[in-house]
């Protein structure tokens, strides 16, 4: 049981098409994982990247169900080549590290995880891609970025939310989420803010509950 819970990490490079895409992924000794998670990071003009403390803890939670979790910088950022397309070449950055996900676990669906700016893009390329099966949103900025996307997908949906968040009012929050197909679930944090600051260990023990419910 120890020896399948042990992490690898790999460094690696991804062939995205914009170039290579600097990655990391946490791998174990289990030979056929159930699933296999990916979390893309936050605004890259703003600082972001996957070394993100909520994109750890994002990735940290869907690892310690047992899955490979890769992480990637989008072009650009870090040793990613390319540069910052706003949005648009990034959701390609995104089905890149699926198709890697791809052929490293073959039949492992892929839930997939983003945060703020990795949300808006990576959830969009999640919903329409077959291989990725379960979505998680984490502090979705409504207020700027549009999510209208995502109605008409009936994949299983976690969002998770700081109420004291400055990119996402909670009334724009619930009425986006409430628009959507199930099955869903908003997850608010008392006294979180954007960056969940304080309150990391909330964000990981929403997406472990809702990984194992669902």
């Amino acid at each position: 049981m120890e020896e399948a819970n042990k992490v690898f990490h790999r460094s690696l490079f991804l062939s995205g098409p914009a170039g290579r895409l600097e990655a990391q992924l946490w791998t174990s000794a289990a030979a056929h994982p159930p699933m296999a998670g990916l979390v893309c990071h936050p605004h890259p003009l703003y600082g972001g990247t996957m070394h993100n403390k909520v994109v750890f803890q994002a990735a940290k939670s869907l690892h310690g169900l047992g899955m490979p979790v890769l992480r990637f910088n989008f072009r650009g950022v870090g040793l990613s080549e390319g540069s910052h397309d706003r949005g648009i070449g990034e959701q390609a950055d995104v089905r890149a590290a699926i198709d890697f996900l791809a052929s490293e676990f073959p039949g492992a669906p892929v839930v997939l995880a983003g945060f703020s700016f990795g949300a808006w893009v990576g959830l969009k390329a999640g919903a329409a891609d077959a291989r990725v099966t379960k979505l998680i949103g984490v502090g979705i900025p409504v207020n700027s970025s549009d999510f209208s996307y995502l109605r008409g997908c009936v994949k299983p949906k976690l969002f998770v939310v700081g109420m004291e968040d400055q990119f996402a009012a909670r009334d724009k929050v619930e009425a986006l989420v409430n628009s959507l197909e199930t099955p869903r679930r908003l997850v608010l944090v008392p006294g979180a803010d954007h960056f969940f600051v304080g309150k990391l260990h909330e964000l990981g023990t929403a997406i472990r509950e809702w990984m194992e419910s669902a």
